[in-house]
């Protein structure tokens, strides 16, 4: 098996394929992550990490993947912290950053930003998120995760919960599960249904999902739970943010004695409850963790052959 692509902008950009070699891959990475073993591969190299909009889990998984495998990192976690303040524009700001660095990491505000950074350096370019579009790097420690708790993907049922309208990672994660044959279940309020594109996609692949707006009628069907928080920064109007927030949470009475799991992207607002955080069925955390082995995988993947 090998990598077939040159960058990650979209997991529509994925085959099946792709995905599997990425997940054994990290599977050989995780005892680096965890500091159980050591790792020089990439020795010598640079990540270059551009985040126009805020991040946690997403840049310091991907600075630790990198440190872990003995490379560096340089960029800006905030345009205040760059020329962006100035007025240098994204393609310069590319341009630039990739001279510097062997490969690009991007968040930036606008849906298709990363596919364009890709047209015009020459390095691999690895989206972080592009406005409300696609998170494919979340998508596959997502799925990583899956395997790694249920030992397969294929077959199980998720219920995908709260802003999918907006939500880049449900965006993404709907696309691949379907590559795996997983029933899916759509719960959310109507203002924040998956975009009709998305649905429009999947019904043309042949793949089963429902809609809902009540928790309730997939509790006891599900194997996951993939909770969301309604995007505040998304909105264009707050008094419709202001209607729709808390419209889901999640806490132990209300999964009590269910066979599931609960998962996450994270940050949480008020949708998770914190006492789920000790328990069997909150995932979230170790799922946090898996971002390190799988994105190690993926720049392993991507710079090994560049």
């Amino acid at each position: 098996m090998s990598f077939s692509l040159k960058n990650v902008i979209s997991i529509k950009d994925f085959s099946k394929k792709d995905i599997n070699y990425i997940l054994k891959e990290a599977e050989g990475m995780e005892p680096i992550a965890r500091s159980q073993k050591t790792s020089q591969v990439m020795t010598g190299r640079i990540l270059g990490m551009m985040f126009y909009e805020p991040s946690t889990r997403t840049r310091l998984s991907f600075e630790t993947a990198m440190k872990r495998m003995s490379g560096g990192v340089i960029g800006f976690a905030e345009t205040g912290a760059s020329s962006v303040t100035k007025g240098e524009n994204l393609a310069d700001t590319a341009r630039m950053v990739a001279e510097y660095a062997d490969a690009l990491v991007i968040r930036h505000n606008l849906e298709g930003a990363a596919r364009y950074v890709s047209d015009i350096v020459n390095v691999p370019v690895i989206n972080a998120g592009d406005g409300a579009g696609q998170h494919p790097t979340q998508t596959l420690l997502d799925l990583y995760t899956m395997r790694r708790i249920f030992g397969k993907i294929d077959g199980l049922k998720v219920a995908l919960i709260g802003d999918l309208k907006y939500g880049r990672t449900v965006h993404s994660l709907s696309y691949a599960l379907g590559m795996f044959g997983v029933k899916m279940s759509f719960v959310s309020p109507p203002e924040l249904r998956m975009p009709p594109e998305i649905l429009h996609d999947l019904k043309q692949n042949k793949v089963v999902a429902q809609e809902t707006n009540n928790l309730q009628d997939v509790l006891d069907e599900v194997d996951i739970l993939y909770v969301t928080r309604i995007q505040k920064e998304r909105f264009p109007d707050p008094e419709e943010y202001s209607r729709i927030k808390g419209a889901y949470q999640i806490d132990a009475s209300l999964i009590k004695g269910k066979d599931l799991i609960v998962m996450h992207p994270l940050p949480r607002v008020d949708e998770v409850s914190p006492d789920l955080d000790d328990t069997p069925y909150g995932k979230y955390f170790e799922q946090a963790f898996y971002g390190v082995p799988v994105r190690m995988a993926l720049l392993n993947s991507l710079l090994s052959s560049f």
